[in-house]
């Protein structure tokens, strides 16, 4: 059996976040957990129209909010991801993003055991 340990507020925010965006954007959000010697790997997946290229990083920039549809009252400020990443760095772990060919967007979350 392992444990994690890590500030347990923060990091229910910063998956709640990811989670969240895979759900409204995606459709529905994936979780799959896998652990190696020495590190525990959480992908979040989604069904959704994935994510350009350019916007890849630019996601993770505070206030950007990549469907231009959206405004306050109908989305987020922007911060989700900018906070979660700040989270996952925090503790000492990485968070990336791809498009998988079969579709969709796939978070990628490392974190050191």
């Amino acid at each position: 059996k392992q444990v994690y340990s890590g500030a347990v507020n923060l990091l229910k925010r910063a998956f709640n976040n990811i989670i969240n965006n895979a759900i409204y954007y995606g459709g529905s959000a994936i979780i799959l957990l896998t652990r190696s010697s020495n590190t525990i790997e959480i992908t979040i997946s989604d069904h959704g129209p994935g994510l350009s290229t350019e916007e890849m990083e630019k996601v993770f920039t505070p206030f950007y909010r990549g469907e231009s549809s959206r405004s306050r009252t109908t989305g987020g400020t922007g911060l989700g991801l900018t906070i979660a990443r700040e989270i996952i760095q925090m503790h000492q772990g990485t968070i990336s993003l791809s498009n998988p060919p079969e579709g969709g967007l796939k978070v990628t979350i490392s974190l050191p055991i």
